[in-house]
């Protein structure tokens, strides 16, 4: 007697974009593992930078957005160059599709809104660098990775960008 082996649920498979958060002054690490995670399953990578300054208008990650100060800048200033070249410049010579957008608002809630919107398969974020300020932003507002992995159904990639492991940790 032969035991005929349950149907398996058919896996969602892979098949939207990558969405990697990006800011400047971030670890290439993130931006690297994000894009070669792309390149080797066929997929477009989409770099996402969050503007905390400023808030959607009317709902949409792409749309119109105003800033929180209104006293501040008159208009949201998207991508900084800066930002956008340095990406340009880790991208180079991969064989990955990319593009940038801007996001308005708080980072998890804007990348979280960004992944429904393209139909993303998977969202890469980084950890915080071991600094002090790292430390007490973390506490008063949490960090992005938790908050996206609690608060998404998608599969969240988490990238350490340096991580601490004692010498004797086995």
């Amino acid at each position: 007697m032969t035991e005929t082996p349950a149907p398996r649920p058919e896996s969602r498979g892979m098949s939207g974009p990558i969405l990697v958060g990006v800011m400047p002054g971030q670890h290439s690490v993130v931006v690297e593992q994000a894009a070669h995670l792309a390149a080797g399953a066929g997929l477009r990578l989409v770099c996402a930078y969050a503007d905390v300054t400023v808030y959607p208008v009317d709902g949409t990650t792409g749309g119109p957005a105003a800033p929180i100060d209104p006293d501040g800048v008159g208009e949201a200033q998207g991508v900084p160059e800066s930002l956008k070249a340095t990406l340009a410049g880790q991208l180079a010579g991969l064989d990955v599709e990319w593009s940038i957008v801007p996001l308005a608002g708080e980072p998890s809630h804007a990348l979280a809104r960004e992944a429904r919107d393209i139909g993303a398969s998977m969202i890469v974020v980084g950890t915080r660098e071991h600094k002090i300020t790292a430390a007490l932003r973390e506490a008063t507002a949490g960090s992005v990775a938790r908050h996206l992995f609690h608060r998404q159904d998608l599969p969240v990639l988490v990238v350490p960008v340096n991580p601490r492991v004692p010498d004797d940790d086995d």
